[in-house]
């Protein structure tokens, strides 16, 4: 170790330390208990005391709470390091330790994959050329008993893999509109994904989207100087399934000819969040080269205002023939759905289908900004993706579906000139589910809505300010689970 290091100690409930300290001193035992005291660190998580060690290497110890050291918990633990090392960047930190503490659980596979993604997605920031940065952490290094053991090299790979993947997300989300439009997501998926082995790119332009039908995504943009395409990826692995995932790729949304005020417009350029989410899953699928093939679609446009945009009362035609009756233009993220559903489930073979989109402001208001919204139309799917998502992390609430619960809602999508109508009215997250639920066909289907935490308003263990990435990670931990549509044996508690 050397002097540009800053080393994490992990303090366990009721102030327990590691074994290891005390085995090979790096600072006086008591003066750490003494520090520890002072600043009230019993080993609640996400609890933080800075030790200067002087004359010492390494010369800053971060003595941080992990409670019990469940995957929670260390999350939490992890990512309150290393924002507090990325402070101390400034101050010529070059490198931050991070030993798992074996003592509590055992640093297995879960550990390792959960401390590197977590390290990585905490220390993220948005690289803005017009900003200038601050000085950064070049390594994180951590350390584990058994880091020989195969299992657990796969799982810190996986980890890599999987926060690289999120941070591109992140990244895609974050860049404003005025340089992101359909056309500069569409070179960026190209730019990243085609020269990956087993990978195809192919982007339908406005020509192949009216020759396929593409109604809805046509409508969308059709107000924007800046023409919609979609983009369909293809990860094409052997394997038994042939799960699609379908993004929501709005790259800013006024609200069209419905407009939305000022201040509904300001987060607007994260309105492709769900699109951006499904292609990151895609890109970690295919670099960690998982035996499922998977495909990506992603309709993408950007809904503005001008006399050539799409407007109520309109009626469009979508993949399949299925015709909507537009009530409200901004109302717009279901009508490309509906066309990129469709085509995935009659042109692409699909075997299950699983959408994500942040689609209704009325999920955010019913579940908050952390936590987003499932549909599904069978149990095992349900369960499968929560298993997943508990797996990584990301909350999702399972929201009602079946004719029990939901059938008298129906009714509120009629029209007089249309199979449905975009704008059912409330519950407006349930009923925007039940207008996608016919494109699916008889398919298995679940439907995400991360209107809630697709964007966060401040850093939260590895969640920071800004677009998150949110479902990526559930959405590959599915995926290397083998996308089943029935419930694991194996349930996370």
């Amino acid at each position: 170790m050397t002097e540009d290091d800053v080393l994490v100690v992990p303090v366990g409930a009721r102030g327990a330390l590691p074994g290891w300290l005390t085995a090979a001193p790096l600072l006086d035992p008591v003066l750490l208990a003494g520090a520890l005291a002072d600043t009230g660190n019993g080993g609640k998580p996400g609890g933080l005391t800075v030790v200067p060690v002087p004359g010492r290497r390494p010369r800053t110890v971060l003595a941080v709470g992990v409670g019990d050291a469940t995957l929670p918990q260390l999350r939490s633990a992890v990512a309150v390091a290393v924002r507090r090392a990325q402070d101390l960047a400034g101050s010529g930190a070059r490198r931050l330790v991070l030993p798992l503490d074996t003592d509590v659980s055992p640093a297995g596979a879960d550990e390792v994959r959960t401390a590197v993604e977590t390290a990585l997605l905490a220390g993220y920031r948005f690289r803005d050329a017009s900003a200038p940065h601050p000085a950064r952490l070049a390594e994180v290094l951590v350390v584990a008993a058994d880091a020989a053991d195969p299992a657990v090299a796969a799982a810190a790979r996986a980890g890599q893999v999987a926060a690289a993947s999120v941070a591109w997300a992140r990244d895609l989300v974050n860049t404003p509109s005025s340089t992101k439009d359909p056309a500069w997501l569409a070179d960026q998926v190209r730019a990243r994904l085609s020269g990956l082995p087993d990978v195809t790119v192919t982007v339908l332009g406005p020509a192949e989207l009216a020759a396929g039908g593409f109604g809805g995504v046509l409508a969308v943009g059709s107000g924007s100087a800046s023409p919609p395409c979609v983009v369909v990826v293809a990860y094409r692995a052997a394997g038994p399934v042939h799960p699609v995932l379908v993004g929501k790729g709005i790259t800013f949304d006024t609200g069209g000819l419905s407009i939305k005020t000022n201040a509904g417009m300001r987060d607007m350029k994260t309105d492709m969040a769900g699109g951006a989410a499904v292609l990151a899953a895609v890109d970690a699928a295919a670099r960690l080269q998982l035996a499922t093939p998977v495909t990506a679609v992603v309709a993408v446009a950007e809904n503005a205002v001008s006399g050539s945009g799409y407007r109520p009362a309109d009626v469009v035609r979508h993949v399949g023939g299925r015709t909507t009756e537009v009530r409200n233009t901004d109302a717009e993220g279901r009508l490309v759905l509906a066309d990129a559903l469709a085509h995935a489930r009659l042109s692409l073979g699909a075997t299950v289908l699983v959408d994500v989109a942040t689609l209704t402001g009325a999920m955010r208001t019913a579940l908050g900004a952390r936590t987003a919204g499932l549909y599904a139309t069978t149990d095992g799917l349900a369960g499968a993706l929560l298993t997943a998502a508990g797996h990584a992390g990301e909350s999702f609430w399972r929201m009602p579906l079946g004719e029990e619960h939901v059938g008298h809602l129906r009714a509120q999508l009629d029209s007089p000139v249309a199979d449905a109508n975009n704008a059912p009215g409330n519950p407006g997250a349930t009923t925007a589910a039940l207008f996608l639920q016919p494109f699916a066909g008889d398919l298995p289907w679940a439907h995400l809505d991360v209107a809630g935490p697709a964007r966060a308003g401040s850093d939260d263990a590895e969640v920071v300010k800004g677009g998150t990435g949110f479902a990526t990670r559930t959405l590959l931990r599915w995926l290397e689970a083998g996308a089943p549509t029935e419930q694991p044996d194996t349930v996370l508690d």
